[in-house]
């Protein structure tokens, strides 16, 4: 197999910043600080992400918390690129996309200041996003930037300008209007921005967690409602792009739902088009086409592990399917993701080809990215991987084992940027 993993996440080294943020706004930089053993990212005065569930890879699944954990805690590959190709060639993956964490999945802890200042925190984080993470290993990571989304004409700027620097998408919220920004039903809002990624090829990527505040959960409902149901959330997002503006008037738009699954899309799908065809009074347009066909065109919708909808892949649409590993979160398949597709696709009766188009091909496609411009496609697969990684640790430890190896290897100090207790 050859894997292609479209969404994964990073957690931001501490100095991150030291490199890319003009002096002008140095003193507005994010900063992380020290909180007992923990280590917390500050915006302004303001917490910014930072979560344990963001980063336990290795841990013990009992361990396994929401609350603020520190780099010693955690598995290298969470923050060191180095040490994250590893994990990728011990996990068989070729390539992956990566969403912030400390800036929200699509920049949403940091647009609580909207102005100047922030714009710039934003094209610094590109700037590392792209010149370091990604260029560190040239063609094993899709580039994914963020945008300034609370100001139309800077956002359309900096996407033109990430485009030209070899970003294939843009990390955008499922429901703005929970940021007290205007929803995507306001096409006079959102057209400079939508325009700027139609025109570059840019796809517009909608991760699950964002719009968690649309649930209103029972009173005394426990913490595992929020984390079933958020890709409930993906359909109320597709249904405010799809039935908005979005994709009706921007035909070259293209949008990518992460870790929403897939088993929904032939539901939605058929009620959508039930609709259309029954509801005429309504007069929706779509161009003498079924919103599905719209849908089907302009879409990519992704799964990290979903038997039943793989069995279903043709009800699905077999070329809008991608893959995802989620590494380093706790709904990762790190370090046997190959094995864990493998029982899914024999148990579907998925085909070579099949299991080519949802592994890589459709993802390739969609962010027009040519995974094999660096390694040969023989040296591509999860096998050849595998091989340059054979000595790599997979061993699961304790939070505090892992902060016991760091002490270790680092006894002269850690990582460069944390600036000691908040």
């Amino acid at each position: 197999m050859i894997l292609v993993s479209v969404d994964d996440h990073v957690i931001e080294p501490p100095d991150m910043f030291e490199r890319h943020l003009p002096k002008k706004w140095a003193d507005a930089a994010p900063r992380v600080v020290t909180q007992g053993t923990a280590n917390q990212w500050i915006y302004r005065g303001k917490p910014a992400g930072l979560v344990g569930l963001n980063a336990v890879v290795g841990w013990p699944p009992l361990e396994w918390n929401s609350e603020p954990s520190g780099f010693a805690e955690m598995r290298p590959g969470a923050y060191d690129i180095h040490s994250r190709v590893r994990d990728m060639d011990r996990n068989g993956v070729l390539a992956s996309m990566c969403f912030p964490t400390f800036a929200g999945f699509s920049g949403g802890h940091l647009i609580q200041f909207r102005d100047e200042t922030t714009t710039a925190v934003i094209q610094a984080y590109n700037d590392w996003h792209i010149d370091e993470w990604c260029a560190t290993y040239p063609g094993r990571f899709i580039p994914l930037a963020i945008a300034p989304i609370y100001d139309p004409p800077a956002a359309a700027a900096e996407i033109r300008r990430v485009a030209a620097k070899g970003a294939r998408g843009i990390a955008m919220p499922e429901m703005p209007h929970l940021d007290s920004l205007p929803s995507y039903h306001d096409e006079d809002y959102w057209k400079p921005i939508w325009t700027a990624m139609a025109e570059t090829g840019l796809v517009m990527v909608l991760h699950i967690g964002m719009g968690l505040r649309s649930l209103t959960m029972a009173p005394g409902a426990p913490r595992d409602h929020t984390m079933i149901l958020a890709c409930q959330i993906t359909a109320l997002a597709a249904q405010d792009l799809l039935w908005g503006p979005a994709y009706r008037n921007y035909p070259d738009l293209r949008f990518s739902y992460a870790e929403g699954g897939i088993g929904w899309v032939p539901f939605y799908l058929d009620r959508c088009d039930r609709h259309y065809t029954n509801q005429k009074w309504l007069r929706r347009d779509f161009g003498g086409r079924l919103p599905s066909q719209v849908f089907l065109e302009q879409s990519l919708a992704c799964f990290v592990t979903d038997p039943h909808a793989v069995n279903a892949r043709h009800e699905v649409g077999m070329d809008i399917i991608a893959w995802e590993c989620d590494y380093p979160h706790s709904d990762s398949i790190w370090p046997d993701a190959p094995e864990w597709l493998e029982k899914e696709f024999t148990a579907a009766g998925c085909t070579d080809e099949e299991i080519d188009k949802i592994t890589w091909q459709n993802a390739c496609r969609f962010y027009r990215w040519d995974p094999f411009t660096e390694l040969p496609k023989e040296r591509a697969a999860v096998g050849a991987l595998r091989a340059l990684a054979a000595d790599v640790d997979t061993t699961i430890r304790p939070r505090s084992a892992w902060a016991e190896l760091y002490r270790q290897r680092h006894p002269h100090g850690g990582l460069p940027g944390l600036v000691g207790q908040a």
